[in-house]
């Protein structure tokens, strides 16, 4: 097999899913999600829900602060 066959099936895995065709991969039958989609969708949204509860931490951190300056200048 040539390293370049091989390239190009790689390229098109990268970019549609599928090594056999410059398609994109056809969705599960029905709209539904595969398991795998199913599970990486669950972990973004987990992740999502913790970074913004980051964020909401360092907000009120950051009140906090801004406060404390305000009663310290005085």
């Amino acid at each position: 097999m040539h390293s370049g066959t091989l390239h190009s099936w790689v390229s098109r895995w990268r970019r549609n899913g599928s090594a056999s065709s410059d398609r994109p991969a056809e969705p599960a039958a029905g709209g539904r999600m595969h398991d795998a989609e199913r599970a990486r969708l669950e972990r973004l949204r987990r992740e999502m829900s913790e970074k913004n509860k980051r964020i909401r931490e360092l907000e009120m951190e950051r009140d906090v602060l801004k406060r404390c300056m305000v009663l310290w200048v005085k």
